[in-house]
C-alpha cells in the first residue's frame, strides 16, 4: 500500500534539512501600540518590536480604520454572506471599487479576496481574452504573477530584471499585430528597487502592448494621493491595468485590478477567482476606504516613514552591517546563508525582543538570505537605536562581517557630537 503521510512527512523534512522549514511565532498586535506586540513564547507573554510588518504606514490601527469597520460590522453583519454573483454587491464594495478608481484615476476598479488572487485571476483572465497573446514578464515578478503567466497557458518570455534594452529586443520580435502583455512591478519588495517605469510605457507605446503594473508595496506610501511609483513618477494615465493591495499600507485586507471600463468589466464576467469566491467582508471594505480616503489627503504617515527609514539605513549603515543600498522603505539586511539567517532572527527575538522574520529560499535566490527590516511613522529614535545594537550583538555572536566601530549607538553618537 501506498504510504501517503511519508510522501508528506519527506516533504517536511527535505525543507528542515535544507533549514527552509518556517516556523510562526504567536504575535498579538497590541491595539494603540503599534509596532509593538505581544509575543505568546514558550515561557509566557513577552513585549516586542515588530520590525517587519506589512502594515507599512501602521493603518491597520488607525482609529478613523478601526471605527469604520466596527461601524460596517455593526449595520451589515461579519461576512459577505456569498458570492457577489449570487449574495449581489453591497454598498461598502461600491464605495471601495469607487474610491480605488478615483485614486488611480481609472474609469474602474474591481476588489478581489487578496492581492495574490487579484493577480493571479487578473493575468490569467485578460491574457486568455486576448487572442493569441503574448506575455513578456519581470524575472524578479512575484509569485502571484508567475502564477498567473502559467495559468493564462499562453505563449511568455522573461526579460531579465528591470532591463529595457532586453525588453525591447523581446517587443521587436514579436509581430507587430499581435497582443502583448508586458507584466511588472513598480517596487520589487526583496530588493527594494524600482523598476524604470517612463521606459517601460515608451516601449510599450512604440510596440503596441498592454501594460499590467503590480503597485503592491507602492500604493499608500509614494505619490500626493498614495496612488503609488506610477503617480510618483507621472505616468499612471500610461499604464492600462494597475494591480494593488489593502493589506499593506492601507492596513486591511483583499487586492485588486484598476483600469478602463471595459477591461475591469471583461474579468468581472470572466474570471473564476472573481466569480467563484466569496465577496471581501463589508467591514473590511469599509475600512479599507477608510484608509485610502485619510491617505489620498493626509501626507503626515508618507513623510513619517521616510524619517524613519533615512534613520534606519543611517544607524544601520553606521553600525557597519551589510545593509542592501535601496531607494525604497525596504531595508534588507544581508546574511547569505538560511540556518544563519534564522539563527538571527530567533536571537533578535529571544535576547532582544525584537521579530523580524528571516527571508530565505525560495522567495530569495540561495546564498541570498536576508533580514527584511520595513520601519514605519512608529519607529522612533529609540526604537531603532536599540534595533542597531540588537543587530550588533547578533552578528557578533553568529561571528558575521561587521564594520570597525561596534559600541553602543549612543556611545558613537555621543562621540560624534564631541568631534570623536
Amino acid at each position: 500500500m501506498f504510504d501517503y503521510n511519508g510522501s508528506f512527512q519527506f516533504a517536511i523534512a527535505a525543507l528542515k534539512r535544507e533549514r527552509r522549514y518556517r516556523v510562526f511565532a504567536n504575535l498579538e498586535r497590541k491595539v494603540g501600540q503599534f509596532p509593538h506586540a505581544l509575543w505568546n513564547s514558550p515561557s509566557g507573554k513577552r513585549d516586542v518590536v515588530v520590525w517587519c510588518s506589512n502594515d507599512y504606514l501602521g493603518m491597520g490601527q488607525h482609529p478613523e480604520v478601526i471605527e469604520a469597520m466596527c461601524s460596517a460590522a455593526r449595520t451589515m453583519g461579519a461576512g459577505a454572506g456569498g458570492t457577489r454573483n449570487i449574495s449581489g454587491t453591497n454598498r461598502a464594495l461600491v464605495e471601495l471599487e469607487a474610491e480605488l478608481a478615483d485614486l488611480h484615476g481609472k474609469q474602474a476598479a474591481l476588489v478581489f479576496t487578496s492581492g495574490y488572487v487579484s493577480n493571479h485571476t487578473g493575468i490569467a483572465t485578460i491574457a486568455r481574452l486576448l487572442p493569441d497573446c503574448l506575455i513578456l514578464s519581470d524575472a524578479l515578478n512575484h509569485n502571484s504573477m508567475i502564477e498567473g503567466v502559467r495559468a493564462a497557458d499562453c505563449a511568455k518570455q522573461i526579460w531579465r530584471h528591470n532591463d529595457t534594452q532586453h525588453l525591447e529586443e523581446l517587443l521587436s520580435r514579436a509581430a507587430p499585430g499581435r497582443p502583448k502583455l508586458i507584466v511588472f512591478e513598480s517596487v520589487y519588495s526583496m530588493d527594494g528597487d524600482v523598476a524604470p517605469l517612463e521606459a517601460i510605457c515608451d516601449l510599450a507605446e512604440r510596440y503596441n502592448a498592454m501594460t499590467y503594473l503590480d503597485e503592491v508595496h507602492a500604493v499608500g506610501m509614494y505619490g500626493p494621493r498614495g496612488a503609488g511609483i506610477a503617480e510618483r513618477d507621472g505616468v499612471m494615465e500610461r499604464i492600462d491595468v494597475i494591480e494593488g493591495t489593502l493589506a499593506k499600507a492601507f492596513g486591511a485586507l483583499g487586492g485588486y485590478i484598476a483600469g478602463t471600463s471595459d477591461v475591469v468589466d471583461a474579468v468581472r464576467s470572466h474570471a473564476p477567482g472573481f466569480i467563484f469566491t466569496t465577496a471581501l467582508p463589508p467591514a473590511v471594505a469599509a475600512a479599507a476606504t477608510a484608509s485610502i480616503a485619510h491617505l489620498k489627503a493626509s501626507g503626515a504617515e508618507r513623510a513619517g516613514q521616510r524619517d524613519a527609514v533615512a534613520a534606519t539605513k543611517a544607524a544601520l549603515r553606521q553600525a557597519g552591517l551589510p545593509v542592501l543600498a535601496t531607494e525604497t522603505h525596504i531595508v534588507p539586511v544581508m546574511v547569505g546563508d538560511p540556518d544563519l539567517c534564522k539563527q538571527a532572527s530567533d536571537l533578535l527575538l529571544d535576547r532582544h525582543g525584537i521579530y523580524i522574520q528571516p527571508i530565505n529560499y525560495p522567495t530569495v535566490p540561495r546564498g541570498t538570505e536576508r533580514l527584511r527590516i520595513t520601519p514605519t511613522p512608529a519607529h522612533d529614535a529609540r526604537l531603532i537605536g536599540r534595533l542597531a545594537d540588537a543587530l550588533i550583538a547578533v552578528w557578533q555572536e553568529l561571528d558575521l562581517p561587521l564594520g570597525r566601530d561596534h559600541r553602543p549607538v549612543q556611545q558613537r553618537a555621543q562621540t560624534v557630537a564631541a568631534g570623536g
